[in-house]
């Protein structure tokens, strides 16, 4: 560990736990704020259920630090554009989905992805949330279900590796963290992991051209999020669970070595109690287990279960503030909105 200053929890004589909790509504409840102080996540996760406009999300982001006695606990959110968006109208501005800016020609389309990824790390900035669910490194096959779908730059993996690094420098430039996603791949899947469980069959060589080639080339990348995905070449469990594909794909041939997060652990592919879930996916090497629901009763069993953060993992959430608090440049936002503006005019949102 560095000498540095660093994170608070650093300084703090109990490390939070190795989980990230979401929260039922617009404001804390008496029982979440018990149940939040004495668990103490690592962090949370904000949906459309939690946001209804500015002054109310900064209260409920502030809040839930307080409850940690954290100020710098990750508040992470799913913010890409398209249809995956908990910030809306009127009170944020609409971004373009993934696919749409990918049909830009080259060149536009790096410049517009980077700059709408700086607009949305304004937006989150200037609410106090520091990590975005975003860029999706994933690229769709012919078959595969729509949950990817336009999320996705598309089936050319060196030019979706590309204009994923523009969002997750646009991201880091406004000082919020990206995590690339879902790695090491979903775009092969034939149903929806959200409420049954994907099975790849595609053999080692095309994998490692394809679906995992764009998260090889961000593997510098502070934060990813792993795939309710089964890659039958490697395992029978879906990558969240699974030792040999966290271990030998993604910390291996991928060579991702940053914060690793799962996916949602309440999501259909997986199987069993929370509890057994939250356990398998720290065992594999998950960093950290994501629990999206807000479901008070859950959070509180987890909150039993879920251990310490580890000293490997403290060092990569060091790691990846200083990548942050290095990236960070001035901003003009009204400029910023008109060369963007510029550029997707041709792009139907």
């Amino acid at each position: 560990m560095s000498d540095e200053p660093g994170l608070s929890f650093t300084r703090a004589r109990t490390p939070p736990r190795a989980i990230l909790f979401g929260c039922a509504g617009e404001r804390l409840s008496a029982d979440e704020r018990s149940l939040f102080a004495a668990a103490d996540p690592l962090g949370f996760v904000l949906f459309r259920r939690n946001c209804q406009s500015p002054g109310q999300v900064r209260a409920l982001v502030a809040a839930l630090r307080d409850c940690v006695g954290r100020a710098d606990a990750p508040v992470l959110i799913d913010q890409e554009g398209g249809r995956v968006a908990r910030l809306r109208p009127p009170h944020w501005r609409s971004y373009p989905a993934a696919a749409r800016l990918a049909a830009l020609p080259d060149g536009e389309a790096d410049e517009a992805v980077r700059l709408g990824a700086r607009l949305i790390a304004d937006d989150l900035a200037s609410l106090g949330i520091s990590v975005d669910a975003a860029p999706v490194l994933d690229v769709p096959v012919a078959g595969a279900d729509a949950v990817i779908g336009d999320r996705a730059y598309g089936g050319d993996p060196a030019r979706v590796a590309r204009l994923g690094r523009a969002m997750c420098e646009g991201l880091l430039e406004g000082g919020v963290l990206p995590i690339v996603k879902h790695i090491p791949g979903h775009g092969r899947a034939r149903v929806d992991s959200h409420h049954d469980c994907p099975v790849v069959d595609a053999a080692i060589e095309e994998l490692a051209i394809s679906d995992f080639e764009p998260f090889r080339r961000l593997a510098d990348m502070p934060w990813a999020m792993t795939a309710h995905v089964v890659y039958s070449a490697f395992d029978r469990k879906p990558a969240t669970l699974s030792r040999p594909v966290i271990e030998h794909v993604i910390r291996g041939q991928i060579g991702f070595d940053g914060v690793l997060v799962s996916d949602d652990i309440g999501m259909g592919a997986l199987s069993g109690r929370l509890g057994d879930r939250v356990g398998k996916a720290l065992h594999a090497g998950c960093d950290l287990a994501l629990h999206c629901s807000g479901a008070i009763g859950e959070m509180a069993d987890l909150a039993e279960i879920a251990p310490a953060i580890s000293a490997k993992t403290a060092a990569r959430l060091e790691r990846g503030e200083r990548m942050r608090l290095a990236a960070q440049r001035a901003f003009d936002r009204a400029e910023a909105e008109t060369r963007f503006e510029a550029l997707i005019g041709a792009v139907v949102r």
